[in-house]
């Protein structure tokens, strides 16, 4: 509720919070000499959702938001339970650096996205454009990122999975299908929770773009 209070400007400038997540990782993968990581969708997604609010555009913001579900999903499946030295006190300050930016940019990132959706709302074609981005994204994950860092699975086979698939294409075409089908059932619940219902031009107030 306290989203529909906030002023056009005001609702824009929320912008500078994902951007600030997506800044902090940036320097963190510098700082470590792995910016490719930056392509990760769940990093990506923050500076999309900034664009997305500073330019108003609302389609941004939802594809946005789409991935952001299953990147929180993915990084406490496997980034959180890497995070044994902080029980065990050896770690660094670029470690505990990277600890609170990653935590920002997916836990600060997926919050953000969901005050911001509760009032651009969910269409049912930004499921597709979802869809259409991981293309993208995967592609250039592939052409600009070494093939160690495996970036959006974009060059091998995801460990443990060697056994099932016997070549890369293989196992890419069967992700592609799962993650079509899982950005389509994101989709369908997020407009469930959230529908974007047409409404006559003049009700529409200024910063609901």
């Amino acid at each position: 509720m306290q989203s529909r209070k906030l002023t056009e400007s005001q609702f824009r400038l929320l912008g500078i919070l994902p951007l600030t997540f997506f800044s902090a990782q940036a320097l963190h993968y510098w700082q470590i000499d792995q910016l490719g990581h930056m392509l990760w969708m769940c990093n990506i997604g923050n500076l999309l959702l900034a664009l997305g609010l500073f330019f108003e555009q609302a389609i941004l913001i939802r594809v946005a938001v789409i991935w952001m579900v299953p990147g929180l999903a993915v990084w406490f499946a496997y980034v959180v339970p890497t995070w044994g030295m902080l029980l065990t006190g050896k770690f660094s300050y670029t470690d505990l650096f990277g600890v609170a930016s990653s935590t920002l940019a997916h836990v600060g990132g997926f919050a953000v996205g969901m005050v911001v959706l509760s009032r651009v709302k969910m269409n049912r074609r930004a499921w597709v454009y979802a869809f259409l981005w991981y293309f993208v994204v995967q592609l250039f994950s592939r052409l600009a990122t070494p093939a160690d860092m495996n970036v959006n699975l974009s060059h091998n086979i995801q460990a443990g999975w060697e056994q099932t698939f016997s070549s890369y294409w293989k196992f890419w075409l069967v992700l592609t299908v799962l993650v079509g089908i899982c950005l389509w059932i994101l989709g369908l619940l997020l407009r469930t929770a959230w529908p974007a219902t047409p409404v006559p031009v003049e009700d529409v107030p200024a910063a609901d773009f």
